[in-house]
């Protein structure tokens, strides 16, 4: 079971079981006001990105081979890709050190919430426009408290609701996950929950 969906499930008055299912899903869209449509498409791509609400914080405990295959691009030999194996902090602090704001801190603003918000930068946004300062000093709020509403946040921010008012079919599913995931991984099991969610909210 999943304790960040029995959090989650608390919060919105459902039974808290851990189990994600028909009632679960019409509690989250009717305690986040979210239509049918956008019900399904939100639910749909979260139940991928965070293993059916189970995962609230990025995994970086890569292997070499994994590290290489995953980020290559950030290391020039084998050897450098070596150093940061099954070191998360040393991996994070590679990847993401010099990017998003994160002035050498990648490790500090890692990946959190549902649809994992990444980079000191982003952080930053989603405390000014949540008003949650208290997320700058602990980002780890945004995994344990926030990763439902950073992932609202991500959506309303992207505009990402208006694609979601088209209707639930494959090209609009489609077109999420690639504003989502900057490619289609897993688009056949996104596509498949979505369109089940969908019939549990109708």
């Amino acid at each position: 079971m999943s304790d960040a969906l029995k959090a989650l499930q608390t919060k919105i008055g459902a039974n808290p079981d851990g189990a994600f299912g028909p009632m679960t899903a019409k509690a989250i869209t009717n305690h986040y006001v979210l239509n049918a449509e956008r019900g399904a498409h939100f639910l749909g791509q979260l139940v991928h990105e965070s293993g059916t609400f189970k995962y609230t914080q990025e995994n970086l405990n890569y292997s070499t081979e994994a590290i290489l295959k995953v980020f290559g691009k950030y290391f020039k030999t084998e050897r450098d890709a070596e150093s940061c194996a099954r070191n998360p902090q040393a991996l994070a602090d590679v990847v993401y050190g010099d990017r998003m704001g994160n002035e050498g801190q990648g490790y500090l603003w890692r990946g959190r919430g549902f649809l994992q918000c990444t980079g000191k930068n982003n952080y930053s946004q989603f405390a000014a426009d949540m008003n949650l300062p208290d997320v700058m000093t602990n980002p780890d709020l945004v995994a344990t408290d926030y990763p439902m509403e950073s992932a609202i946040w991500f959506f309303k921010r992207n505009k990402l609701w208006d694609i979601c008012d088209e209707g639930v079919n494959d090209d609009t599913i489609k077109r999420l996950t690639k504003r989502i995931n900057g490619g289609y991984n897993g688009l056949k099991h996104r596509e498949k929950e979505t369109k089940k969610i969908y019939k549990w909210l109708q």
